[in-house]
């Protein structure tokens, strides 16, 4: 499939009037085409369904290249599958999208793929650990949300507890970053966790929950039995 065809069959899904409440409520500069999120999950599912792994990276990265809002979220969908034989090159395309990140829907839906990617092999949490480091407040996020796997998992194995006590030393160490986007991505990492594992998640606050801001305090302990308690 060629990026012509991909984006005439997008356009063919714009829904009158869409495009202006769109890019209002995600705050795109770029061009937003107006298409329903479901009417592109279906797309996008039949072209992986349809395109190969390497069809599917070659023209994952020509929609992202395009700038198109709703091209940079296809392209996203287009990799987002738990099994991918000979995954790497779609990890490349992953990471190298990470540095350009400037809106949470963009973001979020491209760490949702990361994930899939970073379970099929953990070993690539090296490389996200160099995201913590970034300058690039979007980077360092993605860093949290794309490691949410290992918030929910149920009869851990003592390498996933090492992963798990890794990044919440990552979350830790974002705690003095004021910025909200920073804060809400901690406490989405704690109140996940807190389901799983809700003595990690109060020691977690105990020892910085007085530095967190109090919505993001607030919101890690969202499903702890025993509300968490309000800093002085």
């Amino acid at each position: 499939m060629t990026l012509a065809e991909a984006l005439e069959q997008m356009e063919a899904l714009i829904e009158p009037g869409r495009a202006d409440q769109m890019a209002a409520y995600h705050k795109q500069a770029r061009s937003v085409l107006g298409i329903p999120n479901p009417a592109l999950n279906d797309l996008t599912k039949r072209w992986r369904q349809s395109l190969s792994v390497e069809e599917r990276v070659t023209l994952a990265g020509a929609l992202w290249d395009t700038d198109i809002f709703e091209a940079r979220i296809a392209a996203a969908k287009l990799l987002t599958q738990a099994r991918i034989k000979g995954d790497a090159a779609a990890w490349q395309l992953i990471a190298s999208w990470v540095p350009q990140f400037d809106s949470w829907a963009i973001a979020d839906h491209v760490c949702m793929t990361a994930q899939k990617r970073l379970v099929a092999d953990p070993s690539r949490l090296d490389e996200v650990e160099s995201w913590t480091q970034s300058d690039h407040m979007w980077t360092r996020r993605a860093a949290l949300v794309a490691t949410l796997p290992w918030a929910k998992l149920n009869n851990i194995k003592p390498e996933d507890q090492a992963r798990r006590t890794r990044i919440l030393n990552w979350a830790a160490s974002y705690v003095p970053d004021r910025d909200w986007f920073m804060q809400k991505a901690i406490a989405w990492w704690l109140r996940d966790l807190s389901k799983h594992e809700a003595e990690a998640t109060r020691a977690f606050l105990a020892a910085h929950g007085k530095d967190m801001k109090p919505f993001a305090r607030k919101e890690a302990g969202k499903y702890l039995q025993n509300s968490v308690p309000e800093a002085d």
